[in-house]
């Protein structure tokens, strides 16, 4: 083959699309607090603690499904920390629409609050009959959640279960799904999701302890917890505010 094929062939492949989406590191939401003016969790038929500490779960943003991405994009995006260069199949449900994928993302995110809610009740012994939980964050999508909206219920209802609040007073962040039986497991995007955290200003970040191989560029400072169920995470935390031995990735 000439050069000048190759340079031309070299030329369109750079302008053409190609099958990735880019993503970079996306909003934090203290799951202890308000999210546009309502508090992310809401419970009824048993006392509510103060909360002067933060749970805050950590997202992504992505590139849309339609987004045109060529390859100088994808070049600049596998050298950058602050990116990531993924395969739209692997962030959207192939052959669905904008608005199939958005309708797809929100049931996820029901279902995760669902679950987080059951395991979490689950887990303190409380009656869901007489014990509701409301999760207010419906408009961000995915499941991944759902190991924090579990310990945020935990906070609010029983706190570390010694009089003293699951956070410490910190800022913590993490990312996992979660089961209805506390089972967490992994997700997607966790580097992205340790550089939101730490400029959220946590100082700690839980994570299924599958994903502890995807931390290699998780910023300075922020102390990475895995764990793999709920009572871990609990156990972890209450560990380490009272010096006590926590896990690390």
């Amino acid at each position: 083959m000439t050069a000048v094929p190759v340079v031309a062939l070299l030329a369109v492949a750079g302008l053409a699309p190609l099958p990735y989406s880019l993503a970079r590191p996306g909003q934090t939401t203290n799951v202890l607090g308000e999210y546009q003016g309502k508090d992310v969790i809401s419970l009824t038929g048993a006392p509510v603690r103060e909360t002067s500490g933060r749970l805050r779960m950590t997202a992504i943003v992505a590139t849309a499904p339609r987004a045109d991405i060529r390859l100088g994009e994808v070049i600049d995006g596998w050298f950058r920390t602050d990116r990531a260069v993924m395969p739209k199949d692997a962030v959207f449900p192939p052959g669905k629409s904008e608005a199939e994928i958005a309708e797809h993302n929100l049931a996820e995110m029901k279902d995760s609050q669902h679950a987080a809610a059951s395991a979490a009740l689950g887990y303190l012994g409380k009656d869901p009959d007489r014990v509701k939980v409301k999760l207010s964050l419906a408009d961000v999508g995915g499941p991944s959640a759902g190991l924090l909206f579990s310990l945020g219920v935990v906070d609010k209802l029983d706190g570390d279960g010694d009089g003293g609040e699951l956070t410490g007073g910190r800022t913590i962040a993490g990312t996992g799904t979660i089961d209805a039986k506390g089972t967490v497991g992994a997700v997607g995007g966790v580097a992205l999701k340790t550089q939101a955290a730490k400029r959220d200003g946590a100082t700690v970040f839980l994570l299924p302890r599958a994903d502890c191989a995807k931390t290699q560029d998780a910023p300075d400072g922020l102390r990475l917890i895995p764990v793999t169920s709920l009572k871990g995470a609990v156990h972890a935390l209450t560990a380490l505010n009272k010096g006590g031995a926590v896990p690390s990735c």
